[in-house]
């Protein structure tokens, strides 16, 4: 079963606190790269291979999905009191139109970035939020994982609008985890990075750039 929003808050045991208004998550350094685990999801034949890179606008983070399936993940609390809203900048060259995403077998994404808090002793008790670029839906469309009810994927972008070009987006993640999980959280415990195509056995390619939280 592809639970790995319910383990990826443990791959990398570093704890920020958020105290300014802008919370950097990844640097998308060689540095960082090599203290982050990838980490292979269950079942799946192959990982997700990851590339560093850099532009006008800073470093970015290039994800290769070929029938594989792997995550980046940071533990890191974030005080959503102070910065409730996480910013991404992400493009997919290469999408998965055609697939149904809320179904077991076409439950993949070129680019998604998981936000998880820690509910219960046990990684199967977390709850998180699935933000993704989807290949087939529209923008602001939510719907839980097919998976698990703990994980709900919502759509911040979309190829049928923006296909291999840069897009910015932003997400309210306190009212997020209000509306979908009726949690009325003051922080949460990890952000992770996933490219996957093991279950449409498919392949895409992705990028990453300026993941960070703030308050407005």
């Amino acid at each position: 079963m592809k639970i790995f929003f319910s383990s990826v808050i443990f791959i990398f045991a570093v704890t920020i606190v958020s105290i300014a208004e802008e919370v950097k998550i990844f640097e998308f350094t060689q540095e960082e790269l090599e203290l982050l685990e990838v980490r292979k999801v269950r079942g799946a034949s192959a990982k997700t291979e990851y590339f560093l890179g850099s532009d006008e606008n800073g470093n970015f983070l290039k994800a290769v999905a070929n029938n594989a399936a792997s995550g980046l993940g940071k533990e890191i609390k974030i005080d959503l009191n102070k910065t409730p809203y996480l910013n991404i900048t992400w493009k997919v060259e290469k999408d998965l139109r055609g697939i149904d995403e809320r179904s077991k077998k076409g439950h993949d994404y070129a680019a998604r970035v998981f936000v998880v808090k820690k509910t219960g002793a046990t990684p199967l008790s977390n709850r998180a939020i699935n933000y993704v670029f989807s290949s087939n839906e529209d923008v602001g469309v939510s719907h839980p994982s097919p998976y698990t009810k703990k994980s709900i994927d919502f759509v911040l972008a979309t190829t049928k609008e923006n296909l291999n070009e840069w897009v910015t987006v932003k997400a309210n993640v306190k009212e997020h985890f209000k509306q979908f999980h009726d949690l009325d959280l003051n922080e949460i415990n990890g952000v992770a990075i996933m490219a996957d195509t093991d279950n449409s056995k498919l392949s895409s390619t992705a990028y990453y750039q300026n993941i960070y939280f703030s308050s407005n």
